[in-house]
């Protein structure tokens, strides 16, 4: 029996590319952009009602170059991801396909929706992550190691790997309890959720960073520097969802977002915060995707 959570699909230059796959193996195909730092099995964490089985969605997550299963990529750009993205879904033989970026997962939902809009039946963005120029995009957590010279970046990912490995139990105590200090009131709800609080940073920090920092450095230099495209270029449809009190990726970033792209449908959430808006709207977000079709 095939594991669907640890496969691996070999690229044209040599790559591994380590993806995981959920819901209805038979349903419409929806790519999922994970986080950062995270990993291809993060989307459980904002699905815990377990959506993609109830509405038919065949769930595709994919480690990006360097991050868990995935090799590393030297000299990527953002705009690489959507190559690997067709690559994935030619191996699977899925024509066309919707996808998903949730926080950092974001901009390369949206390179994807720049580059190669005649594969895709729709776009979401949750929570995502904007370029640097977004009023705010620098003052939200999400931009720690972002926006950090590379050499302090690198320390910063180095400490937490240790942490990760020498004592894990303790470093995820006290990570979680400094989230619960920093955290809006409705993330800090979220994170009572003991499946959620108990198995987060494994899924996402911890599995980044088991084959070392390079995949989250890269990615943080792309985030920081300009993304190879103009999301007012993006011709794509594009639905948008944003928590008010997100203080991770400020609400400030998800409303240029969504007023660059020229054909942008956003969502506000007034009274959710980066983590507990993907639990909260999840559901509602598949059920876009899907409403267009693929195969």
């Amino acid at each position: 029996m095939t594991d669907r959570l640890n496969q691996v699909a070999s690229l044209h230059d040599g790559r591994a590319l380590g993806f995981a796959e959920y819901g209805d193996p038979d349903g419409k195909p929806v790519f999922y952009f994970h986080g950062h730092p995270s990993s291809r099995l993060e989307c459980p964490l904002f699905d815990p009602e377990n959506a993609v089985l109830e509405l038919g969605v065949r769930l595709i997550a994919a480690d990006r170059p360097g991050h868990g299963l995935s090799d590393p990529q030297r000299g990527r750009t953002m705009l690489d991801w959507p190559d690997d993205v067709i690559e994935l879904a030619d191996t699977l033989r899925i024509k066309r396909f919707a996808v998903l970026g949730v926080s950092g997962g974001g901009p390369f939902a949206a390179a994807c929706a720049f580059k190669i809009p005649d594969r895709l039946t729709r776009t979401a963005i949750v929570c995502g992550m904007g370029p640097a120029e977004a009023p705010g995009a620098k003052d939200g957590t999400s931009w720690t190691y972002a926006g950090k010279p590379a050499l302090v970046r690198n320390v910063l990912l180095k400490m937490m790997v240790v942490g990760l490995r020498r004592d894990p139990d303790t470093f995820n105590q006290r990570v979680l309890s400094q989230m619960n200090e920093a955290l809006p009131a409705p993330d800090v709800e979220a994170m009572g959720d003991p499946e959620l609080a108990g198995s987060f940073l494994e899924r996402t920090f911890g599995e980044a960073l088991r084959s070392g920092i390079r995949g989250a450095s890269s990615d943080a230099k792309l985030y920081s520097k300009p993304w190879g495209f103009r999301l007012e270029d993006i011709g794509a449809d594009v639905h948008l969802w944003h928590g008010e009190l997100d203080g991770q990726v400020l609400p400030s970033v998800g409303r240029y977002v969504a007023g660059a792209i020229p054909n942008c449908r956003a969502t506000f959430a007034p009274n959710d915060g980066h983590i507990s808006l993907p639990r909260h709207v999840m559901r509602d977000v598949l059920r876009v995707l899907i409403s267009a079709g693929g195969s």
